[in-house]
């Protein structure tokens, strides 16, 4: 493999585990502007994705485009479980009860996934049996191809939604100012209960997509949380656009990493990266310096 066809590769591959981390980072994004606060428990949204596929696919043997179906639905009313579980009754507290409940919530969903499921991890089938595609001494992973056809899909239709649908506006307004949008009649609650609807759904669309890639493990869950939190750092906390470019941009920054310097330590790379943003440019890629008030 030639030195350009060997930099390609390890692009490809690395702005397809990017794509993972951003549709979590999306889901990160999402809470964050309706809520004010971190959802910690969103790689687990990720996890939980991978263990329905599992479920459906591996142990119930049912079609696979179905069991991916399923598995969404499934993660659709979870959101809702969540948000009236672990956000609503905590809703007119400060950030931090509801940052801690989020934490309480992913810890619960970790140990109750390795009660159920045991610590051994679980392989999972690709979407398609081939290997994938040669073009011009880079090979292209079918699952790579598919996650990122797949995340490029999400993207474009989060744009269409809420730049040219009511409800996105309806959701936009919420996002940005709670009391007025409920003073023009926008049904508040039922749009953060859609932000963490919409956002599980993005988190088990991640685990469902990495799951062929790695194994299904609750380890997974902290992992791509970090990952994507990370990935809202860099592109700018709160920024929607941010959210996509970060985790792309780690991604790369591993891939590379991990093929040139060190695979072990790939990880380090990538919290570098987020050490660096904080160090000099903490407010993100995409995010707006706030000013301190004399």
């Amino acid at each position: 493999m030639s030195g350009l066809s060997f930099i390609l590769q390890v692009l490809f591959a690395g702005l397809a585990v990017g794509a993972i981390y951003a549709l979590v980072s999306l889901g990160f994004v999402l809470i964050i502007r309706a809520t004010n606060v971190v959802n910690f428990a969103q790689g687990d949204f990720a996890m939980l994705g991978a263990y329905a596929m599992v479920t459906l696919f591996s142990f119930a043997h049912l079609p696979y485009v179905v069991s991916i179906l399923l598995s969404l639905a499934a993660m659709a009313v979870f959101g809702l479980i969540f948000n009236y579980g672990v956000y609503y009754p905590l809703r007119d507290r400060t950030y931090l009860p509801v940052l801690i409940s989020t934490l309480g919530a992913a810890i619960f969903m970790q140990n109750t996934v390795l009660a159920l499921f045991g610590p051994q991890p679980h392989p999972m089938a690709k979407v398609f049996s081939a290997q994938g595609i040669d073009i011009g001494g880079v090979f292209l992973d079918s699952q790579y191809l598919v996650i990122l056809g797949v995340t490029a899909i999400a993207v474009g239709f989060q744009y269409f939604l809420f730049e040219h649908t009511l409800l996105g506006k309806k959701l936009q307004a919420t996002s940005q100012d709670k009391d007025m949008a409920r003073l023009v009649g926008i049904p508040v609650v039922w749009m953060i209960a859609f932000t963490f609807i919409y956002s599980a759904m993005l988190g088990g669309l991640a685990g469902i997509l990495i799951a062929p890639v790695l194994f299904v493990s609750t380890g997974m869950a902290s992992i791509i949380a970090l990952k994507a939190f990370s990935a809202t750092i860099i592109g700018g906390f709160g920024d929607v656009t941010g959210a996509i470019v970060g985790g792309l941009l780690l991604g790369v920054v591993e891939s590379f990493a991990a093929a040139y310097i060190s695979v072990p330590y790939k990880d380090a790379f990538g919290f570098l990266l987020v050490f660096i943003f904080l160090l000099f440019r903490p407010q993100g890629i995409f995010g707006e310096r706030i000013a301190e008030k004399a």
